[in-house]
């Protein structure tokens, strides 16, 4: 209970209701009438009006200047407590000590003042720092990482170094919510280096680069060698954290290296399966061949993932750049292509590397990335062979799910030619005439092109005149 009594009336006060209501009440009396406790090897208990041999007022600080006095208009609270037990508080020991030693009154009392600022918004923690100074077991007390924090405080206030250590162990070794981590790092800079180590270790990175290492570290989980169920889970919970980095160009960077690792790794399949070394129909070369292709056909399917999640988060810049400088990779898909083996061993390589392509000129064409026309023509004319070549290299008649393939990144190369150049397009153009079929219907895109084409090259000569 707080008091407000007036201080020319000085009286020694008993538990307050406060107090009296805490579990000590219910603990029993010594024939003394003290509390026994056993976990408290101190004689004394805390609060005791008959055995104390210091009344120390607290007091909430409402002043507005330094120039206060505790007795005037403050709420307060006296508590009876011994000098011993207060000792163990280097705070207190120093006013107790006898170069501050303060007089005692006539009753032989002690009469200390402690001032807690208003911020602090209740006594409760320097009630509960006070009794602990009676205790050396304060496992009953610090149950939660909040309560550590709101008496970690007041420990490091009256120097007490026993409390210290015992809330900044429990801190150590809980899980913290949000605002409790951001209480802890507040908290941080008035602890000693050696105290605060573990604490610091906790929420310092290890280096500069690390959040992006672990972005890395996510994305290389989510396309490793996982079983199909698993990479699925993975792949989509690394999605949400990549979406959710606020630093864009973290993401981009991490996006790129990655991309860049599995890029290389489909090139350099397909390089050595279409490396003369390896070609022809000899038999202990076979192995090597499917080993080569499935490896490429394993990577393509990360490619694309990478490549959908970047145009998703519009970070594909540098790699669309990439992309449409590949003129060697192109010319091995090509000579992969111009036999069967690939049928049988890795079926899905032409539809995964043009998926890719179509994911890249579909984000160009829309707008989604905007890139500059040398980028835009060598997308179209770096990628026009390989559609092409898998168009007819496919078995009459094409089936179903490729020829809407085909179509749409058929549909997506005009689109784009029709941002360049008219000289530029005229040349692109004739290379699409492979598009057509015998029944013209079935190319309204082609037809489009051309007319555009058509219709821009009649416009008249001086358009600005």
């Amino acid at each position: 209970m707080i008091s407000t009594a007036n201080p020319k009336k000085k009286q020694r006060v008993g538990c307050s209701s406060r107090l009296s209501s805490s579990p000590d009440a219910d603990l029993p009396k010594s024939p003394e009438g003290t509390v026994t406790e056993p976990l408290r090897p101190i004689l004394c208990a805390f609060n005791d009006s008959l055995t104390a041999d210091v009344i120390l007022r607290l007091f909430l600080d409402k002043s507005p200047s330094f120039d206060y006095d505790p007795a005037v208009d403050q709420p307060y609270l006296d508590l009876h407590l011994h000098s011993h037990a207060l000792r163990r508080s280097k705070y207190f020991a120093t006013l107790l000590s006898d170069r501050w030693h303060p007089d005692r009154e006539s009753d032989g009392l002690f009469r200390l003042n402690l001032k807690i600022p208003t911020s602090a918004g209740s006594m409760e923690p320097h009630l509960t720092v006070l009794q602990l100074l009676y205790s050396t077991d304060f496992s009953d007390v610090i149950l939660s990482a909040s309560i550590a924090l709101s008496i970690l405080p007041v420990a490091l206030e009256l120097l007490f170094d026993d409390c210290i250590k015992a809330c900044v162990r429990f801190l150590e070794a809980v899980p913290w919510s949000e605002e409790e981590e951001k209480a802890v790092l507040d908290i941080i800079p008035s602890l000693g280096l050696d105290e605060s180590q573990e604490l610091l270790a906790r929420v310092s990175p290890p280096g500069s680069d690390s959040p992006e290492e672990m972005l890395h570290k996510l994305i290389t989980a989510s396309i490793g060698n996982h079983p199909c169920v698993a990479s699925a889970k993975v792949k989509a919970f690394a999605a949400k954290m990549l979406r959710d980095f606020p630093s864009r160009e973290s993401v981009r960077r991490v996006f790129d290296r990655a991309f860049d690792a599995s890029l290389k790794t489909v090139k350099e399949s397909l390089e050595k399966y279409s490396s003369p070394d390896f070609r022809g129909d000899h038999d202990e070369t076979e192995a090597i061949q499917r080993l080569n292709l499935h490896t490429a056909v394993y990577h393509g399917k990360n490619l694309l993932w990478l490549v959908e999640r970047m145009i998703e988060l519009k970070v594909a810049d540098t790699a669309v750049k990439q992309w449409s400088d590949q003129t060697a990779f192109v010319a091995d898909l090509q000579r992969a292509f111009q036999d069967d083996a690939w049928r049988n061993i890795a079926p899905g390589l032409p539809a995964l590397v043009l998926r890719c392509t179509g994911r890249f000129a579909d984000a160009v064409a829309t707008g989604s990335l905007l890139a500059a026309r040398q980028i835009r023509l060598k997308l179209v004319s770096v990628w026009l062979p390989v559609l092409i070549v898998c168009r007819e290299k496919n078995v009459s008649p094409i089936p179903s799910g490729q020829k809407q393939l085909y179509q749409e990144l058929e549909e997506t190369f005009l689109r784009i030619i029709s941002t360049l150049p008219m000289s530029d397009a005229e040349l692109l153009l004739h290379h699409c005439l492979s598009f057509a079929t015998r029944n013209v219907e079935d190319c309204p895109h082609l037809v489009s092109a051309f007319n555009t084409w058509f219709r821009r090259a009649t416009q008249p000569p001086d358009l600005t005149g």
